[in-house]
Parts: C-alpha cells; structure tokens; sequence
C-alpha cells in the first residue's frame, strides 16, 4: 500500500513524494517527463523493497526555490534526505536526468548511504564522439522519433491533449531548462569523478535510444569503478514503458546479484563489466 508524504529539507524546500513496501530503501528519479514516467517501476520495486518516489522540486506544480537552479542542487537535496532519514543500504534508481542526478548524488556521498545504482538511459555527462540530442530543439514528433522504439505508439499530438496538461507539460519543461540547460545536460565534471564511485552500477539502456545512444551508455558505465551496460531491444529513452517486463528483470537480476552476499557482495570485484 502507497502513501503520499511531504518532507521538510530546508525552510523553502520541501519534497512531494510517494512511499510503498518495506525492505531495502530503494530511491526513485524521475526524468524530464515526469513522476508519471517512473510510476510502474515504483510499483514493481515497492514488492520487494521500500519504494520512495519524490517529485523534482519544479515539476508537477511543485515549488522550486530559487537556488536550486542545478541537478547538483537537487543531488545534494536528496543526500540530504536521506541522511535525515538515517536510511542505510540505498539503492537509488534514475532515469534520464533522474539517473544524472543518482550519479551526481554518489559521486557525493562521503558517508557511504548509497550501496547501488540503476541507471535508465541517463544523462549528465560529455562523450566527445556522442553528443546529446538538443531535446529542448524538438517539437512533440520529433520527441517521439528520438526517444521511442515504437515512435507511432507513444507520439502524443499536444492539438489533441486537455489545456491544462499541455500548460503543465511546458512547466515541467521550463524547470527541466533551468536545472539541466546550461550547459546543455550534462556537468563537465562528472566523467572523471564517477571513477571514485565504487558501488556496483548498472546501466540500462535502450537499443534505440537516439536522445543518449547505446554508445554514450558504453562510454557512461566505462567510466564507474564497477559500471555495467546492459542494452534493452525494441526500446528507446524509457525502457520501463516500452518493455516493462525486460527493464524490471535487468533491475531483479542486479539486486538478486548485488544482495546475494552482504559482506561481499556489493564490492567492486562482484559486479563484471558485462556489455
């Protein structure tokens, strides 16, 4: 059973999020489209473990301050929370900016909370020979042929939407240009920083993914002490929507590996490089 909870980080910060499950503390990011875009995965991780899904101070009608204009912001906001917590053993899933901001969360996390990783197609890093798609430069189909396997299936017209869920939808998108435009999503730092994280992290990514290719995934888990890529067929930017039932039994496979030992195995050496 889910329930929605408010959570008080600073004076004029405060975090919308949903809890479900008991077990290991599992964090959930959302990406640029929304809590919306991660809700299945909630669910799916709530059977066997804690399932927190915050909204982004910023999307959904949700207040942002006004200096929180950077995904290290946000990064920092959820270290944060989780140290007020006193929550141990983390495991924290992302996708998209969701994932950059998991990143950017462990490259940070001195006090070792966070014990594992799923990345989903994320951003947040430079790969010379792999530009990110200018997103922010794409009308509603051009989205929809970058980001989707099944473009014809998940291309929505914004003519045929209510009002108020386009009004919402620009919201979201102006928040999204605050916190990840400049420069343009990714932080110039962070490949370099992400071989000092030695928890074991997968990332998941879709075949046909033309927002972040296969090939930036291969560069991005290159990059980790204990990074693994494990490419998704039939699926672009959000393999949770496209193929539930194989992006849910990637991330089953890695907690059944990453939690078979306690002592041993969550260390770098039990996590392969699989490609």
């Amino acid at each position: 059973m889910s329930s929605n909870k408010s959570a008080t980080l600073y004076p004029d910060l405060s975090l919308t999020l949903t809890e479900a499950g008991t077990g290991r503390p599992c964090l959930i990011l959302h990406g640029g489209g929304g809590p919306a875009t991660v809700a299945g995965l909630s669910s799916h991780l709530a059977r066997t473990a804690h399932a927190i899904t915050p909204v982004h101070p910023g999307w959904d009608g949700t207040h942002r301050p006004g200096w929180l204009t950077g995904i290290d912001d946000l990064a920092l906001a959820y270290l944060h929370y989780l140290q007020d917590r006193g929550l141990r053993d983390v495991l924290v899933v992302g996708s998209s900016i969701g994932g950059w901001t998991a990143a950017e969360m462990a490259v940070r996390d001195t006090a070792g909370i966070i014990t594992g990783l799923v990345l989903i197609d994320p951003v947040g890093v430079h790969v010379e020979a792999e530009p990110i798609r200018d997103f922010f430069a794409l009308d509603a189909l051009g989205v929809a042929e970058y980001a989707w396997h099944d473009s014809a299936r998940f291309h929505r017209d914004p003519e045929t939407l209510p009002a108020a869920q386009v009004a919402l939808q620009r919201d979201n998108m102006a928040t999204l240009r605050v916190l990840a435009g400049d420069p343009y999503m990714h932080d110039p730092k962070l490949l370099r920083r992400l071989r000092r994280v030695d928890v074991p992290a997968l990332l998941l990514w879709g075949a046909s993914d033309r927002i972040v290719t296969p090939a930036y995934g291969a560069a991005y888990a290159e990059a980790f002490s204990s990074g693994r890529l494990h490419v998704v067929p039939e699926a672009g930017h959000l393999p949770q929507l496209e193929r539930p039932e194989e992006t849910f039994a990637a991330i089953d496979g890695y907690l059944r590996e990453t939690s078979a030992d306690p002592v041993g195995a969550r260390s770098p050496g039990n996590v392969s490089r699989g490609r």
